[in-house]
């Protein structure tokens, strides 16, 4: 079974692939697989051909961690999620340039990337994770009770839309 872990930057991917990867599970990282396919790098960010990308995975029996995971076919996928305003400082504080940060928030405040997992995944296989005061382990924990079967899918409850009416 191949299990996608994906959300905006900073919402704790990585940590919750090391926690996992702790317990013996085994982990994809895509940022370790998109090399052959980056068309473009600035500012230490890498603009990917994610469809050329997507086609040439070839699908692993365990996690795949990262922000373009939810566009493989998955039998399970799971997105995390941030509060913006503790995502920004989750960000800034990685150095991220101020338009970058901007461009993270408004992507998670508008739900992109749920909103292009559920064209491309059944909401049945689909788990929203909100990690905004919620650490790795415990995340951790939700995944694997996800894919176990004990946990049952759920998405769409999450609304941090009122980030765009504050002022920047």
């Amino acid at each position: 079974m191949m299990v996608g872990i994906a959300g905006t930057p900073g919402t704790g991917k990585t940590a919750v692939g090391d926690v996992l990867a702790r317990r013996g599970e085994r982990i994809v990282r895509v940022a370790e697989t998109i090399g052959p396919f980056v068309v473009a790098e600035e500012e230490g960010v890498r603009e990917v051909d994610e469809e050329a990308w997507a086609a040439a995975f070839e699908p692993v029996d365990g996690f795949v961690e990262g922000g373009l995971a939810h566009l493989l076919p998955c039998d399970r996928l799971v997105i995390l999620r941030c509060r913006p305003d503790v995502l920004r400082s989750r960000l800034e504080a990685r150095g991220y340039p101020a338009a970058k940060v901007r461009e993270n928030l408004e992507a998670e405040a508008l739900d992109v990337v749920l909103c292009e997992a559920l064209e491309l995944h059944p909401p049945e296989r689909l788990l929203e994770i909100e990690t905004t005061a919620r650490g790795a382990e415990e995340t951790a924990d939700l995944v694997t009770a996800f894919v176990e079967g004990r946990l049952k899918p759920s998405h769409g409850s999450l609304d941090f839309s009122d980030f765009l009416t504050e002022s920047p």
